[in-house]
């Protein structure tokens, strides 16, 4: 190993005691100083054997002193405040709102899966604590920034807005959280154009900008007078705007940041869409496959752009059943041809039940290949003349058997049918 064990020198059983023991230990190459490596007990007639204490490992140059680690934008107070106390008192050990919200917000970035046990508190302590109209800006402003900032918070900021939307009690004059929320995503909105010819570091604020809007298109909900709950539709109108400030500047990010923006919202904005007897999405699609053709984007982009396509002509991966009475058919299932086998030509070409010469090419294949031959291991033939074997092969069942295959098949033609 890295650390070899040598044998311990044990001396004999007759070693002598006293001040005969140094010169005992001096023979056998053990100092007479090191008294952690050899044990000797006080009592008893003889003397116990020395042993040789475990080699020490490799001295570490870390310091014990050395302050804890904490990941950056991590509270030290943060598993305190919202652990060991009850969610009453937690609020008693903060100065401002910021300070206990941004906790919170990391508590909900590191711990996702607390939303639903403490949401409702957090939303009844904001109540007693909100209650003026900078108060409310400040907490819209928080939520903005951490959602926008930090990675993978988009969706769960989303569904925070959504909560807090229907669930705080302030409504000033200025407006009530979800019209602040909605105007402050209207300030990045308006600069979309700049942004997506910006620098490096403004076209990643504006993408993250982007995403967040699109969790919002998905989760914030909107009570009619009626009851009825629907989405948001100015920020459905926002989203088309956002698409197509990203193509008309097709950069890599811009385009990537757009293929996730459908991908996310593709098929809900379609929908949308369509009830309103618009083509818009035909119209994105189109715009698509000229950015293909003439944008000098990378492959990769190229590539994902024709994936968002295929997508999209697959009803964007969602699978309707096809009715009772109705076979599927590659004209009516777009994912007839999904579970096929794949076969190759002589030549290496692959091809599938999808491709028109399909029939002609397997006919061909099983013509060119023996897939069944009947030979021994020794190569002897078994199909020939006068083999016992296959010459009593009967090819007919049971009648007791054909019976019940055939009730078998009825059974589940009336089952499919059904």
């Amino acid at each position: 190993g890295l650390f070899p064990q040598q044998e311990p020198l044990r001396p004999p059983k007759t070693a002598p005691l006293g001040t005969g023991m140094a010169e005992h230990l001096q023979k056998t190459g053990i100092p007479c100083g090191s008294q952690d490596k050899v044990s000797v007990r006080d009592s008893g007639p003889e003397m116990a054997e020395p042993q040789l204490a475990v080699d020490p490992v490799a001295t570490s140059n870390l310091s014990v002193k050395a302050p804890e680690f904490y990941p950056p934008g991590y509270n030290q107070n943060f598993n305190q405040n919202f652990t060991d106390s009850s969610f009453e008192d937690r609020c008693d050990g903060y100065l401002t709102l910021a300070e206990y919200v941004q906790d919170f917000l990391n508590h909900l970035t590191e711990q996702p899966g607390c939303f639903e046990t403490e949401i409702e508190q957090f939303a009844e302590t904001l109540n007693g604590w909100v209650i003026a109209d900078e108060a409310l800006q400040e907490l819209v402003e928080l939520i903005y920034q951490q959602a926008t900032s930090v990675p993978n918070f988009s969706y769960m900021g989303a569904r925070l807005c959504n909560y807090l939307s229907h669930h705080l009690t302030i409504s000033p004059q200025s407006g009530n959280f979800r019209q602040l929320l909605l105007q402050r995503c209207r300030t990045e909105y308006e600069n979309r154009d700049e942004a997506t010819k910006g620098d490096e570091t403004t076209r990643k604020q504006f993408h993250a900008f982007v995403l967040f809007l699109a969790e919002l298109y998905l989760n914030l909900e909107i009570k009619g007078t009626k009851g009825l709950v629907t989405r948001a539709e100015i920020l459905q109108e926002g989203l088309r705007e956002l698409l197509n400030a990203l193509f008309s500047n097709p950069v890599d990010s811009n385009l990537i940041c757009a293929v996730k923006l459908l991908k996310l919202t593709g098929s809900v904005l379609e929908d949308a869409w369509k009830e309103k007897g618009k083509n818009d999405m035909e119209e994105m699609i189109q715009r698509i496959e000229n950015v293909v053709l003439d944008a000098n984007c990378s492959r990769d982009v190229k590539h994902m752009l024709l994936k968002l396509v295929e997508l999209r002509s697959s009803n964007w991966g969602r699978v309707h059943g096809t009715t009772p009475h109705t076979e599927a058919t590659p004209e009516n299932d777009p994912n007839y041809f999904m579970n096929e086998p794949t076969f190759y030509t002589p030549d290496g070409v692959p091809f599938t039940a999808a491709d028109p010469d399909y029939q002609e090419k397997y006919q061909e294949l099983l013509e060119r290949e023996d897939l069944f031959p009947f030979y021994e291991e020794n190569g002897a033939d078994l199909s020939g003349p006068g083999e016992l074997y296959f010459d009593e092969i009967d090819d007919e069942m049971d009648p007791e058997i054909e019976e019940a295959y055939e009730k078998f098949c009825l059974e589940s033609e009336h089952k499919r049918k059904q």
